[in-house]
């Protein structure tokens, strides 16, 4: 496809009715039933992943009292300017002063990012050597304080969803679950089939922790690279404060580069929160902390995502898998009936009753990206079967109702 035929994700969206952005909210979407289906879609997926890798989902709050972020070194580095900081105090105290003062300075925040409350997860009691590594997921919603000016539609966005991971884990199960990590950002993207490279991120003029530290957690990440015999590039101080980290950098259908996954490898954060674990030998030690997303945001993924796809998302993500259309009313009723069948399995299935032309059902239902359109008159009401075919116009013949699920089934269940 030519590069000035792609359309933009917000066009797609607003045609397909997925999302959209409005004035009232900047910098944080709509999302319309379609574009829902298409976010659990994902979530669903992700889940799957993170599940049969062993890790528990948590889910932490959405505003903290922000003397959190000072100690994880946050409010340090982005506090004033990249948050959103609220002056909030509770009954008794609104009570006593007859209102909050005036100029007061802000005591809360919504969270930008889901890592120190983690630790807030792990520290909820005394952890042993054997709980490690401790993998804890979670899919949260984030606030982050964008410039208006470098907000745009799902690409860059003030309220972010992210699909968090933080993994404690002793200093000997570092590269393991490194190499885990990395395979499962291999297979997810594979799976959509973009071209990935991977980046390596070291210190930056301003960092928490030891140089020492520092220099063992580069080393460690470089070694996992090297390891898995990926290739891999620099990026010159651009670690997060907090530690290096190997960054994912995928290129959309514009050509435009953008980063998505991201495992980051941390010594300070559980230095800063007095982490500790009990060794075998009955010594308290602390875990290292390895922060993880794989698909960066769920936002810009999306985007990215509609726009490589131009709408036309596989069946296992597309919000109608298969568009049922009867050519006359007198085709309704075995319609409804074929419906009924395929959502009862599972399957999002629609019916076109409108009293429109077969052509033009069949052109709208291609306009609309739905994958499978199933095309019922005379001979499929005698036969009871459904003629199939592909948005892009591959005929598939006529199928039983039974030979259609599974038909449909097996394109969802490999995720093609």
């Amino acid at each position: 496809m030519d590069k000035t035929d792609i359309k933009d994700h917000k066009q797609i969206g607003q045609e397909l009715e997925l999302f959209f952005t409005d004035d009232i909210a900047p910098g944080s979407p709509f999302w319309l039933p379609k574009g829902m289906i298409i976010f659990k879609e994902l979530e669903k997926y992700i889940r799957e992943l993170t599940e049969k890798a062993g890790y528990l989902e948590t889910s932490t709050p959405i505003m903290v009292k922000n003397e959190l972020f000072k100690q994880s070194g946050h409010w340090e580095k982005f506090g004033e300017h990249n948050m959103y900081n609220l002056p909030i105090y509770d009954e008794e105290e609104t009570n006593e002063m007859g209102g909050s003062p005036v100029g007061t300075l802000p005591n809360y925040t919504l969270k930008p990012m889901n890592c120190p409350e983690s630790t807030i997860l792990y520290s909820f009691r005394p952890r042993s050597y054997r709980e490690l590594p401790l993998r804890l997921a979670e899919i949260g919603r984030l606030h982050r304080r964008e410039k208006s000016g470098e907000v745009n539609g799902l690409l860059r966005v003030r309220q972010i969803t992210m699909d968090d991971a933080h993994i404690f884990a002793t200093d000997e199960q570092i590269f393991d679950e490194i190499y885990a990590i990395l395979d499962m950002m291999m297979k997810f993207y594979d799976k959509f089939g973009f071209k990935y490279e991977f980046r390596l991120a070291t210190r930056p003029e301003q960092f928490a922790g030891t140089v020492e530290n520092w220099n063992k957690a580069e080393k460690d990440l470089e070694k996992a690279l090297k390891d898995k015999k990926l290739k891999y590039s620099l990026k010159p101080q651009d670690g997060a404060f907090y530690g290096p980290k190997i960054d994912v950098h995928i290129k959309d259908s514009l050509g435009r580069e953008w980063q998505l996954s991201t495992v980051q490898l941390d010594f300070h954060m559980p230095e800063a929160f007095k982490l500790e674990y009990i060794d075998k030998n009955g010594q308290a030690k602390r875990p290292v902390m390895i922060h993880r997303a794989i698909f960066g945001s769920f936002e810009r993924f999306i985007a990215i995502l509609t726009e490589q796809y131009q709408g036309g998302f596989p069946a296992w993500l597309a919000p109608v898998q298969i568009a049922l259309l009867p050519i006359t009313d007198n085709h309704n009723k075995f319609a409804e009936k074929v419906n009924k069948e395929l959502r009862e399995t599972g399957i999002r299935s629609e019916i076109d009753t409108r009293s429109e032309r077969l052509q033009a059902k069949i052109r709208d239902a291609a306009l609309q990206k739905v994958p499978f359109m199933g095309i019922i008159g005379d001979k499929e009401l005698e036969t009871s079967t459904v003629s199939v075919r592909l948005r892009d116009g591959e005929d598939l013949g006529s199928l039983k109702v039974s030979a259609l699920v599974n038909k449909l089934q097996e394109n969802i269940d490999k995720k093609i």
